[in-house]
């Protein structure tokens, strides 16, 4: 375990202090769970998109919000759903179906890394179980 002295603002500490005694746990603990929620683990992220990833900790709400809302093109989900359906695939269709399929999963971790960031300043979740898929 790593100690660092950190200087908050006086603000941000009576917060925290506050959430430590709700919650029953030391401020140390606290502050570490916010942190480990605020800075994704990138070793599994595509390389060109881990700058964004963790540059998203600064992103207002409303961008944050766009992130969890967004989705790929129509066009592209029809088409990555006729070739997953297809078999078998010319090699152009299987390269094609790749790249949708990473561009898919782009976007979900945007939308997973919004969600995450927006409930950590939420201190509440935003899916219940009856909506997590």
């Amino acid at each position: 375990m790593t100690s660092i002295t950190l200087d908050l603002p006086d603000s941000l500490a009576r917060r925290a202090g506050g959430a430590a005694l709700a919650m029953d746990r030391p401020i140390e603990e606290v502050i570490t769970a916010v942190l480990e929620g605020a800075l994704p683990s990138l070793e599994d992220a595509p390389e060109d998109m881990r700058a964004e990833l963790a540059g998203m900790a600064w992103w207002d709400d409303a961008a944050l919000m766009d992130a969890a809302d967004a989705t790929i093109p129509e066009s592209q989900q029809q088409r990555m759903a006729k070739l997953g359906g297809k078999a078998p695939l010319s090699d152009s269709e299987a390269e094609e179906i790749e790249q949708l399929r990473f561009d898919y999963g782009k976007v979900t971790l945007r939308k997973a890394r919004a969600l995450a960031l927006l409930s950590v300043r939420s201190g509440k979740r935003l899916l219940t179980r009856s909506e997590a898929p």
